[in-house]
């Protein structure tokens, strides 16, 4: 294959039949359709691509999220990763990423006014949460009750009315919190806490979750601030493995909550949502400081693996890990510091001046510390990824608004290669058997 460069287009000379196809180049791709012209005969299928896990294959062209992996840059709609978390909160965020720019003051306050006032269930759905069992995963529980959403809404399924699907948007980022607590709430046992009206997302999540006799609870701001902006670290990231999930579930035109659920399932994979729990499990069996150098060499040696480092897409430090290591100051100065955090810190120094770890570009990443500053709350591992749903629904949300009104998707069906028997007799049962 040869780049002819300035006409734009890849000269592809198939060396089965000596023929030369000039495939067009637009935003550094070129359609895989294109290639299906090249066939050795009108018989015979026409070239296609196999790239499982889709290591280098676009979906869609979107312009939410902006990932940059060599520079380490993350942008929301353009805007840096750090300045959203430094200056903006994550019902800002959750408005700029599904509408695709800053309100105004009075977008902002109707927006604030919907999301607080949409927070409630319907009872039954507590019926339904509470029909579980005792020691029922909340990632489970969430996926479920996020997919029944839609039996409760069933207009939501008429995806074409922009106003309809505002409102099912709104009802789903209100929800997903008190979702989220009512099944952290389940696992131990506790009565269900309806939200409270009077107080910010971020710290009406934090009463459903903790509050017990007292009128009001009052979380300290330093914390409501820190899960504030691990939301808004989590709320998008490209094409991702649930993102993914979202899209292609959503391609066959179903309601967006059925969309989103599937998202929660791909998130419930350990290889996706848990693995800042894979951190924390790395970290205690570390011990101390003083076990470090044996450990690196285990890593090394092939015999240890070194969870919350390096990054599918990140080729460089995750902007997200600089801004949960700063978190973790305002966290453990209320929490008091999690005696892990100085295996971590230990861990990532040496880690980033090993040339062995320069080399293969091992930098940490958003889950190394995010565990931490959960296990500072006093989650247990099982709710970590419960809140990485609630923080990416605005995401999902919004790669789904972006797919349903994209007039070149398709309902997802990718081509697949046969490797399995072909033109096989039946023999019925009775030669097979006796």
């Amino acid at each position: 294959m040869t780049d002819t460069g300035d006409t734009n287009t890849l000269t592809v000379r198939d060396n089965r039949t000596g023929k030369e196809y000039e495939i067009p180049i637009t935003d550094g791709t070129i359609k895989a359709g294109d290639l299906s012209q090249i066939r050795t005969d009108d018989e015979t299928p026409g070239l296609a691509t196999y790239d499982p896990g889709f290591v280098n294959t676009a979906s869609c062209k979107s312009s939410v999220t902006f990932i940059d992996g060599e520079k380490g840059i993350l942008e929301y709609r353009g805007y840096p990763i750090e300045q959203l978390a430094e200056k903006s909160n994550f019902l800002e965020v959750a408005y700029l990423l599904i509408h695709g720019e800053l309100p105004s003051k009075p977008q902002y306050d109707t927006w604030v006014h919907e999301i607080t006032h949409h927070t409630f269930l319907h009872e039954n759905v507590k019926t339904f949460m509470q029909g579980f069992r005792y020691d029922a995963h909340p990632m489970g529980m969430l996926m479920a009750s996020v997919g029944a959403l839609s039996t409760f809404y069933p207009e939501s399924g008429n995806i074409s009315d922009p106003d309809n699907r505002h409102m099912q948007m709104v009802r789903m980022i209100a929800k997903m919190p008190t979702l989220g607590a009512w099944a952290f709430r389940h696992a131990q046992g506790k009565p269900y806490v309806y939200p409270d009206n009077e107080l910010s997302y971020t710290a009406n999540f934090l009463s459903m979750l903790f509050k017990m006799s007292e009128h009001r609870f009052d979380a300290d701001e330093r914390l409501v601030k820190a899960l504030d902006v691990l939301f808004i670290l989590h709320a998008d990231h490209e094409q991702n493995c649930s993102t993914n999930a979202v899209r292609s579930v959503g391609s066959s035109q179903v309601d967006p909550y059925s969309a989103v659920a599937a998202g929660v399932g791909a998130l419930y994979g350990p290889l996706h949502g848990g693995a800042n729990e894979a951190v924390l499990r790395m970290l205690r069996r570390i011990g101390s400081k003083e076990n470090i150098p044996d450990f690196i060499k285990g890593v090394k040696d092939g015999n240890e693996k070194l969870m919350g480092f390096g990054h599918r897409v990140y080729k460089n430090y995750d902007p997200r890990a600089k801004i949960i290591k700063k978190a973790c100051d305002d966290v453990f100065e209320v929490t008091g510091v999690n005696p892990l955090l100085e295996i971590a810190r230990e861990l990532e120094k040496i880690a980033l001046e090993d040339e062995y770890f320069i080399k293969r570009k091992l930098y940490p990443n958003v889950d190394f510390y995010s565990g931490l500053i959960y296990e500072a709350f006093q989650f247990p591992p099982e709710m970590f990824t419960v809140l990485f749903a609630i923080g990416r629904t605005p995401g999902w949300l919004a790669q789904w608004l972006e797919l349903v009104q994209d007039k070149e998707q398709k309902i997802a069906r990718p081509k697949q290669i046969y490797t399995g028997e072909r033109t096989l007799d039946f023999v019925p049962a009775a030669e097979r058997w006796s």
